[in-house]
């Protein structure tokens, strides 16, 4: 009797102990699911002002929702140009720290800062939420890695689809003119060429986010979802039906067109009412001495332009729709923003790059061009501030970013002036997701990251940046102390400009402030021999 009441006791014991121990798996499954998800959205070469919600003439309307139900920055930073802003968003490390001061490498690179691929000092967004228990998914554009283990799925990234490389025809990845344009797509771990019938590239990195969230829905975790769009990246193919709906749109030209947004701009409170709008670029013939067959063709460049932006919110609707189904709109968090300013590359009037202007039969929009919109267009993109991608001056580095989150952003609607980097978003990651930025990796000591939470600022509060700012991309040197901004255009003199006083660089005044001037520039050399800046 005595042995069967042990016996009993010991049968109960177990099964208190299996339902304790059930109990506490579940409130754990239950406080992770609950954790924010995270999609972070990135546009490819779109200009400051080209959507609606920054002042811009296009037909965003699913952008213009997110803004609408969020917050807008307008005094955010990227690194100028797509590979270093890649690698500065994923790690939140400046773009040297992380191999990518450059543009990306192949084959057998000096390692350090400019060695072309994401390096082991650093982590991913999805590698630290991924030891958060978070699912991992990419669709889009990488390019910070062309190669094996350089891959999204080598990055913390349980699923990806997309483009490995930097750009490629919308319509068919196996078709580039000279074979100039690098063309990987990947699949997870391997490569793969989509079938070109009925393909177009934006909407096959909508289709691949869109089949991810479908597995996020069947998991008991949180998501990370990194959505990369090419889109309006060159070269500019689009619908023929999405670029009838621009055409004629812009015949004004962008003198007319730039007055026109920044009245639009000042109207919404992105930029303030007296602030001065810089000059028509240098290089940039005046609309006006445009024969009409140029302003025709120039339209239509511009309308190709639109067009892929417009597909992408068609796109970035989607996703949204789809997250209301899941019942998880509430609690993600999106962030929509772009890599650089507006894109000069291609001559001033957005030439074919192998050819003239109209090169032969290549009609522009279709599958067989390879233009881009050029200089004079870029100089409208990134109004009311002066330069383009690649640059430093702010019309290559200033962006758009939107933030929403419904659970977490207070004010919905609203606009802040508040200061921030791409290196901020990986402290905002951490910081939504309880997730701890490691010392260490895989046997790796990591570069710590000097990003701050932008968590505060969605509820309403105040970060001051205590650090200065940095950047350094091909020549062009740039670091922002406050208000106080020293730029350097292709290694030539230093510039200094007050943003408070006068954000579109057009006033500079180095030689009234030597005391400043040997500061900043002080400050710049110690940074750039910090961390290897050629």
């Amino acid at each position: 009797m005595k042995r069967m009441q042990i016996i009993g006791r010991v049968l109960i014991g177990l099964l208190l102990l299996n339902v304790t121990t059930t109990c506490f798996a579940f409130q754990e499954s239950e406080k992770t699911k609950t954790k924010p998800n995270i999609i972070i959205i990135l546009a490819d070469d779109m200009g400051y002002s080209d959507i609606g919600c920054y002042g811009g003439e296009m037909q965003t309307p699913n952008i213009d929702k997110l803004a609408a139900e969020g917050i807008r920055f307008t005094n955010f930073y990227n690194a100028a140009r797509c590979c270093p802003t890649r690698a500065s968003l994923l790690t939140g490390l400046y773009p040297h720290e992380a191999g990518m001061g450059g543009m990306v490498q192949t084959g057998d690179t000096e390692p350090g800062p400019y060695q072309g691929y994401l390096n082991n000092e650093c982590v991913t967004i999805a590698e630290v939420l991924k030891e958060a228990g978070y699912y991992t998914a990419a669709s889009g554009k990488w390019h910070v890695g062309e190669e094996r283990p350089n891959w999204p799925v080598d990055r913390g990234f349980d699923n990806y689809h997309g483009l490995i490389s930097g750009a490629a025809n919308y319509f068919d990845i196996t078709k580039a003119k000279n074979d100039r344009v690098k063309r990987v797509f990947a699949k997870d771990s391997a490569a793969y060429v989509p079938d070109p019938n009925g393909f177009y590239m934006t909407d096959f990195i909508t289709e691949n986010a869109l089949e991810y969230l479908q597995t996020a829905q069947q998991k008991e975790q949180p998501f990370f979802l990194y959505l990369a769009y090419t889109a309006p990246h060159w070269p500019l193919h689009a619908l023929q039906e999405d670029i009838q709906k621009f055409r004629g749109k812009f015949r004004k030209g962008w003198d007319v067109l730039r007055q026109e947004r920044i009245v639009r701009m000042k109207k919404m409170g992105i930029v303030d009412d007296d602030i001065q709008m810089s000059e028509r670029d240098e290089m940039v013939d005046a609309w006006e001495d445009l024969s009409d067959e140029e302003k025709d063709k120039m339209d239509l460049l511009m309308s190709i332009y639109a067009a892929q932006i417009y597909r992408m919110d068609i796109g970035i609707g989607r996703i949204m729709d789809k997250l209301e189904k899941m019942g998880e709109s509430e609690n993600t968090m999106v962030l929509f923003l772009s890599d650089n300013g507006g894109c000069a590359e291609g001559g001033k009037n957005g030439q074919d790059f192998w050819g003239n202007f109209w090169d032969g039969d290549a009609v522009p929009g279709t599958g067989d061009s390879y233009h881009n919109y050029g200089r004079s267009w870029a100089n409208l993109s990134n109004t009311p501030y002066r330069m383009f991608k690649h640059w430093v001056h702010e019309g290559g580095i200033i962006t758009p970013l939107i933030a929403r989150w419904p659970k977490g952003i207070e004010n919905e609607g609203t606009i802040t002036r508040q200061l921030g980097t791409i290196r901020d978003i990986m402290a905002t990651c951490c910081d939504m997701a309880d997730a701890n930025y490691p010392e260490e990796y895989k046997g790796a000591a990591i570069k710590p990251t000097n990003g701050q939470s932008l968590v505060p600022v969605f509820r309403g509060e105040t970060s001051e940046k205590s650090t200065p700012l940095f950047w350094e991309h091909e020549g062009n040197a740039a670091v922002r102390m406050g208000d106080w901004k020293l730029v350097s255009k292709d290694g030539e003199d230093w510039e200094l400009y007050n943003l408070n006083t006068d954000p579109t660089e057009l006033e500079n005044v180095i030689d009234e402030n030597s005391d400043r001037q040997k500061l900043m520039i002080k400050a710049y050399s110690d940074w750039a021999t910090s961390i290897g800046v050629k």
